[in-house]
């Protein structure tokens, strides 16, 4: 086996070069950095991620949803992409940018009834669709960062989203078992973030982001206020920067809402 062997004062790094390139060339930058995590864009943040991979995104509807991220993987014109999402967007925003440039091949989601292109995707039979319980998506995600692999749930069952899955009785009432949900990379928006990778979500944009960032075999995080280690309050953190592999400073933040109401 060939190795790259780094000596450092208190540490020597061995790296195997039989990796992919920019799997070593992260490692090496990683190593001369000292482990910084802090990324200039999104555009650099998502050197390694590739056509075909599993993604996770966070936000509940357009709330809370990695713009900076989104519109990255656009220009880089990855194809072929597995998105695990609450939703599908919005036409002309979110990931609805994606499924317009026909980059997405498959959606994982519980909610997508506000995207026109999408039900014509779906219909026309462009695009693979795995419509989801948004509970039974929740609780996926979220044991796959508790490292469970499994689960029983009675949400589905007697329905279509029953077939092919196990079935057992308990107390006299059937369930379903549902696997752990995992993904190649989870991209997060958070409302502030430090050099280390700690997170602060604000109010709904807690949902699935936090359980997506423990879900991802990568995570990367754009946030709005990018801040030093202890400038957070530790009480206040809602996922810790062990689970985040790179943050950025996001920009130019739209944050539409879903469906305006002005009166009743």
């Amino acid at each position: 086996m060939s190795l790259l062997i780094i000596n450092k004062p208190d540490v020597t790094y061995c790296i195997n070069l039989f990796l992919p390139f920019d799997l070593i060339f992260f490692a090496v930058s990683i190593i001369f950095n000292c482990m910084n995590k802090v990324f200039a864009n999104a555009d650099v943040a998502i050197f390694d991620i590739k056509s075909n991979a599993s993604i996770m995104l966070g936000g509940f509807g357009l709330c809370g949803i990695p713009e900076n991220l989104i519109d990255a993987l656009k220009r880089k014109n990855v194809t072929g992409l597995i998105c695990i999402s609450n939703n599908a967007g919005i036409d002309d925003f979110g990931l609805g940018l994606l499924l317009k440039t026909h980059q997405i091949k498959k959606m994982m989601s519980s909610y997508v009834g506000e995207n026109a292109e999408f039900e014509r995707q779906l219909l026309s039979g462009e695009l693979e669709v795995d419509l989801i319980p948004q509970g039974t998506l929740a609780t996926r995600i979220q044991m796959a960062g508790m490292g469970i692999p499994a689960f029983y749930t009675p949400a589905g069952y007697g329905t279509e989203v029953a077939t092919g899955k196990e079935v057992r009785q308990f107390n006299n009432k059937n369930y379903l078992m549902e696997l752990a949900l995992h993904a190649d990379f989870a991209l997060v928006k958070a409302w502030k973030g430090d050099s280390m990778g700690n997170l602060v979500f604000r109010k709904t944009t807690q949902n699935f982001s936090t359980s997506m960032a423990k879900a991802g075999t990568i995570t990367i995080a754009e946030v709005e206020e990018l801040v030093e280690p202890g400038e957070l309050d530790a009480d206040h953190i809602h996922v810790a920067g062990v689970y985040v592999h790179r943050v950025f400073k996001g920009t130019n933040y739209e944050k539409r809402i879903e469906r305006k109401t002005v009166k009743l």
